[in-house]
């Protein structure tokens, strides 16, 4: 599969697929009766397409009654088997995801300790000049009082004037704390990731945003600047080599970016804005076709993806159970350290897919060493792609997203042996608030592909045979 392009900013818009125009009507004396079945076949592919796109706006659990294979047709999966290069099949994570993960992640990230995200916003391109940050309304993260934080979390209440209790867009959506005390959080410390860019060290310029009330969604940030993002990702730090030229390494580090890239189109498409001029909020499923579906490949990735960082999860269970969850809540901490818990340990995932993916078999080769600081500078690369991001959601949302990657890629491959990860494995809270919240977003992702990605196919297939094109709502 060449890179996903054209492609969409870091979470933030890509263009949606024009309508195509109607095939032309059959000749002679059937031309007439060609454009009324030509109008029958739109007609029939739009009220199909617009049934399934205003279905529920949440990413529902599906009902048992269309998990795995028994789906209400067997046999008719499309995606069925191992996922490639990992240790679970399709039909085990579709039940698995959305009988225990999806419900438990979530919960999890509603609750304050994974709510609040510390991340340095306005940072200079190291690449490139700086395009200019977007200006439209839906790309800023508003900054607000941080009276909203746990206690923590924050510097000593200050006071502040009621007109700073008012949000700059008028409506509450993230709360910010400038000042960091590295001994305010007591149990975890600042530690280096030797898989990230490591500028966030400046604690006079980071920020707490509310991830809740700043979703991942379209921001309408696309374009030239968009796309060069992209365009630097793949070709200069994370190429698709050719199959017999790529080795299980770098393989690996594409089907990663490939598969983040996937569900950030995912969550583009699924919180979509249909009508500006009616503020108007929904599925884009042409888009979820045009830019994720219709490349099968792409789906593979966002799985394997959800299954390596999963895999990384469950390793650190043991370092992760005895992690300080404290926000100065005890109802909530305790509720957070119980979901910990049953996300860590549940029998069901325990059973079903006990080893998601299997670290072992890389950096085995002579260049092992030597192969395994190429592709960590290559993933440093991207994350510091991240400041070159000029939608302020968008780079909120990419840096997240690349540091809880760069996490899993520390937990798995930074620390060796099994055995001896809880005593010489450190994570940063961030770290940690990173992974389960990028965790989460590809839990959703594989949700919202299994529940819709079927029935747009389906509309699909039906159409593939008529002389009529699909035509897309949007």
């Amino acid at each position: 599969m060449p890179p996903q392009e054209p492609a969409p900013a870091a979470n933030g818009a890509a263009p949606a697929p024009a309508p195509a125009a109607a095939a032309a009507a059959a000749g002679g004396k059937r031309r007439k009766r060609g454009r009324w079945a030509a109008a029958a076949g739109v007609g029939a592919l739009l009220v199909a397409l617009l049934a399934v796109a205003v279905s529920s706006r949440s990413f529902p659990a599906a009902s048992s009654s269309s998990r795995g294979g028994d789906c209400g047709c067997p046999g008719t999966r499309k995606y069925t088997g191992m996922v490639e290069d990992c240790c679970c099949d399709y039909e085990t994570v579709d039940a698995i995801n959305e009988e225990v993960l999806h419900p438990i992640l979530q919960e999890l990230v509603t609750l304050p300790f994974f709510r609040y995200f510390k991340v340095k916003l306005w940072c200079d391109c190291p690449f490139w000049p700086d395009d200019g940050m977007c200006r439209l309304r839906d790309c800023s993260v508003c900054e607000c009082p941080e009276n909203e934080f746990p206690e923590p979390f924050k510097k000593p209440y200050s006071g502040l004037s009621p007109d700073s209790m008012i949000c700059q867009e008028g409506k509450p959506q993230a709360t910010v704390d400038r000042t960091l005390d590295a001994k305010v959080f007591k149990g975890w410390i600042e530690t280096d990731n030797p898989w990230t860019y490591d500028d966030e060290t400046d604690n006079a310029e980071m920020t707490y945003v509310n991830l809740q009330l700043n979703p991942e969604r379209y921001t309408g940030y696309t374009g030239d600047s968009a796309r060069r993002i992209w365009d630097s990702v793949y070709k200069e730090n994370c190429p698709k080599y050719p199959s017999e030229e790529m080795c299980q390494e770098k393989k690996a580090l594409y089907k990663l970016i490939s598969g983040l890239h996937s569900s950030i189109s995912v969550h583009i498409a699924y919180d979509y804005l249909l009508d500006e001029s009616a503020n108007l909020w929904g599925h884009n499923l042409p888009l979820l076709y045009d830019r994720v579906l219709k490349y099968p490949e792409r789906v593979q990735n966002l799985y394997f993806t959800y299954l390596f960082v999963l895999r990384a999860v469950t390793k650190a269970a043991d370092y992760l159970e005895q992690a300080e969850y404290n926000t100065g809540n005890p109802e909530e901490d305790l509720k957070t350290q119980s979901l910990v818990k049953q996300l860590l340990y549940n029998p069901k995932l325990r059973s079903a897919c006990p080893l998601p993916f299997d670290e072992a078999k890389l950096w085995q080769g002579e260049n092992g060493p030597e192969l395994k600081q190429e592709i960590q500078k290559q993933f440093r690369n991207i994350s510091a792609i991240m400041d070159c991001v000029g939608c302020e959601k968008c780079r909120l949302w990419g840096k997240l997203q690349v540091l809880g990657l760069g996490t899993a890629l520390k937990i798995l491959f930074s620390v060796d042996g099994e055995n001896h990860l809880n005593q010489s494995l450190q994570l940063q809270r961030n770290e940690v608030i990173a992974l389960v919240n990028l965790l989460n977003r590809l839990s959703e992702s594989v949700n919202f592909v299994h529940e819709k990605g079927p029935s747009i196919e389906d509309v699909i297939k039906q159409q593939s045979s008529s002389t009529v094109k699909p035509v897309f709502p949007i």
